[in-house]
């Protein structure tokens, strides 16, 4: 149970943050500095959250769009593999209709 809200709690400090990167002024360098995390790490958070909201040029996917590309991927996969069975199961039928 604790993982859950150990989650919770990092997500929330990923939006204050965030928050705070957009209503201080101040660069993402120095507010990283205040709260004592690597720039690079709020960085990263700043960037997808802009790109959440659809103000990030870069052409980075929203994370609705990794989950949906994640998803559509793992069907392609299992459609595959069932394209892979049904191609063997033809194969042994025709060979069994051939004796």
């Amino acid at each position: 149970m604790g993982s859950t809200y150990t989650k919770r709690s990092t997500e929330e400090f990923k939006r204050d943050a965030i928050a705070l990167v957009d209503s201080s002024g101040k660069t993402v360098t120095a507010v990283a500095r205040e709260l004592g995390i690597s720039s690079e790490s709020l960085r990263g958070w700043y960037r997808r959250a802009k790109a959440d909201r659809g103000e990030d040029e870069s052409g980075e996917l929203t994370s609705a769009e990794r989950e949906e590309l994640k998803r559509l991927r793992k069907e392609v996969r299992e459609q595959q593999q069932t394209i892979e069975i049904l191609k063997k199961a033809t194969a042994f039928f025709v060979k069994e209709n051939d004796r």
